[in-house]
């Protein structure tokens, strides 16, 4: 994973109807380990971790980097996203440099089906078009991942490729800086 670019980190925390996305914090730390344990997040992901694994790993401030943000609903971290640099030895690129800025999330499985992905996603977006004016993003998932593909249309992704990856169907797609329709 490749450094996002010239940006401070962490922004101020950005606002949405529902949402706060933010910096990690110590009181994360329980919900990370949670996301990368759960076999139902981690089904088009690679799979869980192993809890034990985890907690022994799993610093006492997670995630605290650039381009990851908390999403944060009512005080409590229910997800992730992040927006990094694709790594250029990965399938799916827009140039032969490699280094598009892709975007990613992870949501706890008692949040899903209430638009809280698309809502941070679309916040996240929002900011990175600002701090990177005229920055395509990309985005890569599994073509099996339904709900997935269903929240890259809604955020304006369009198809560029599908490849084999990881042993599945990968569905690979870009979005201008336009704002997405809501």
């Amino acid at each position: 994973m490749a450094e996002l670019g010239p940006v401070a980190w962490p922004p101020a925390p950005l606002r949405t109807e529902r949402l706060v996305l933010r910096a990690s914090e110590a009181r994360d730390r329980a919900a990370f380990i949670e996301l990368f344990a759960s076999p139902v997040v981690r089904t088009y992901l690679g799979g869980p971790r192993p809890r034990d694994e985890l907690e022994r790993a799993v610093p006492e401030v997670p995630g605290r980097r650039p381009g990851l943000f908390v999403i944060d609903r009512d005080g409590a971290m229910i997800g992730t996203v992040t927006l990094d640099r694709r790594d250029a030895g990965r399938p799916g690129h827009l140039r032969p440099d490699a280094g598009e800025a892709e975007l990613g999330y992870m949501v706890l499985p008692e949040a899903w089906g209430r638009g809280y992905a698309a809502e941070a996603c679309a916040a996240a977006l929002g900011w990175f078009a600002e701090a990177f004016p005229g920055e395509p993003v990309v985005l890569c998932t599994q073509t099996a991942n339904s709900r997935s593909m269903s929240l890259a249309a809604r955020l304006g992704f369009t198809e560029v490729a599908r490849f084999d990856e990881y042993g599945a169907e990968q569905w690979f797609g870009v979005r201008s800086s336009v704002a997405p329709p809501m």
